[in-house]
């Protein structure tokens, strides 16, 4: 392999990746750590509730459903030119590439496949502190728009420490989060049984299948290994670095590696809690609207889970919560701009921040409060608008954009398209029953 810098020369074939780099693991790590958070937490209870079956398929479906997605966003963000793409925002391509309509809409898009995930998380948490109170301190919590308030004034006031230091806290949280999960599933195993190998689907209740609990699983895992927020700042880090004729095998590179290390410390994480906890006990869960974290504490009794679960459950949605807060005001922000650009008119940044964080912080508190389904949020709004963005949005630029033409035909358009469809038909699920 040859050990000319590729910044300085564009003839590389795309095919032959210049030698693996220390910034291509801290990449890879950086991908790995933004999509493990919160949202595997919440896989579980969806993934076996309905048995063995739909588990194995979610297993096989996970890797190429994850990965051939997010290289496809990856390529279409590589599309842009260089000025849209050192704006480092997926909007700016789509507006580049299909105009200001567009780029409006899928702006619009963005949003509201962050903004209800952020208030996902402002239900979990304070369902986790709300359990954490009552079964492991044994006292009687206080109402729930109390705790709402402290913990959402406690993440606003992070929040105004400044997105350098929210990114800061997130990295550092990341591998000891990671850690920890995996030594929590390994606690596990010898509480396993054999229950989910003897459970059919329909038992959960009357309206339940196999084919139905799949279904409703997929946006489910969508939203799990998401970490589409951070493709654009892969694309843009690695263009710069290994040129244009490199990039795009290179961040597929990155991306299927993260990908791998994903799913098998994800599926661990699955089969152990599947293995030790009846799908009975995971219907309970989502009953109870607590992640299986609060709700294997809860279960066990045992000293190591009673403490670590519920306060590793609470950074993990501490760290999404202020995660998702970055992209929500991204696309918040975003809308009003363009918003006020149709009308010619402006806002200072430091105006609108102030009012982007009132707006989310009252929200946040109001459905922390209402304590709506986490998993029916997730399955109904979150997981189907981020695959509108993830899957369905790159297909159609990939067909649409010249520049993109060599990328048509390929076997794994249709999966993605297919899984994509599925993923977006979840919502009328919840629409029409």
């Amino acid at each position: 392999m040859s050990s000319t810098n590729p910044k300085k020369d564009d003839s590389y074939s795309s095919k032959s990746p210049a030698k693996w780099r220390m910034s291509d693991t801290v990449w890879m790590l950086s991908l790995y750590g933004t999509a493990i958070g919160a949202g595997v937490l919440f896989l579980p209870i969806n993934a076996a509730a309905g048995g063995l079956i739909p588990l194995l398929v979610i297993t096989v479906l996970a890797f190429p459903m994850t990965y051939f997605s997010h290289r496809a966003l990856c390529r279409f963000v590589l599309s842009g030119n260089a000025a849209s793409m050192q704006r480092e925002d997926i909007t700016a391509v789509v507006e580049e590439q299909f105009g200001q309509t567009m780029g409006y809409l899928i702006t619009i898009l963005y949003f509201f496949a962050i903004f209800p995930i952020l208030l996902v998380y402002s239900v979990g948490i304070t369902n986790t502190v709300h359990s954490f109170i009552k079964y492991q301190l044994g006292m009687t919590p206080p109402s729930r728009a109390l705790i709402a308030f402290i913990l959402i004034a406690f993440l606003m006031t992070i929040i105004q420490f400044g997105e350098k230091l929210i990114v800061r806290v997130m990295s550092a949280l990341v591998f000891p989060f990671v850690i920890t999960l995996m030594l929590i599933a390994l606690s596990l195993i010898p509480q396993w049984t054999g229950d989910i190998f003897h459970f059919n689907a329909t038992n959960i209740s009357g309206s339940h299948n196999l084919l139905l609990t799949l279904w409703l699983t997929i946006p489910v895992a969508v939203f799990a290994f998401n970490h589409s927020p951070i493709i654009s700042s892969l694309a843009v880090a690695k263009r710069n670095e290994y040129g244009v004729a490199l990039a795009e095998s290179k961040c597929s590179q990155i991306i299927k590696y993260s990908n791998i290390m994903m799913v098998i410390t994800v599926m661990f994480f699955v089969f152990s809690c599947a293995f030790c906890l009846s799908p009975a006990n995971l219907a309970e869960a989502k009953a109870q609207n607590i992640s299986v974290l609060s709700y294997l504490a809860n279960h066990f009794h045992t000293p190591f889970l009673d403490w670590v679960a519920p306060i590793l459950a609470f950074v993990a949605i501490c760290k999404s919560f202020l995660g998702h807060y970055l992209g929500a005001k991204e696309g918040f922000n975003g809308l009003v701009h363009k918003t006020l650009k149709f009308f010619n008119k402006t806002i200072q940044e430091k105006t609108l921040n102030k009012i982007a964080l009132l707006f989310m912080a009252v929200c946040s508190w109001i459905i922390a409060t209402i304590n709506p389904s986490i998993l029916s949020m997730i399955e109904s709004i979150g997981g189907p608008i981020l695959a509108m963005i993830l899957f369905i949005m790159p297909m159609y630029a990939i067909h649409t954009i010249p520049s993109l033409q060599k990328y048509r035909g390929k076997p794994s358009n249709i999966f993605i398209v297919i899984m994509g469809i599925i993923a977006i038909s979840a919502a009328l699920y919840h629409f029409f029953v």
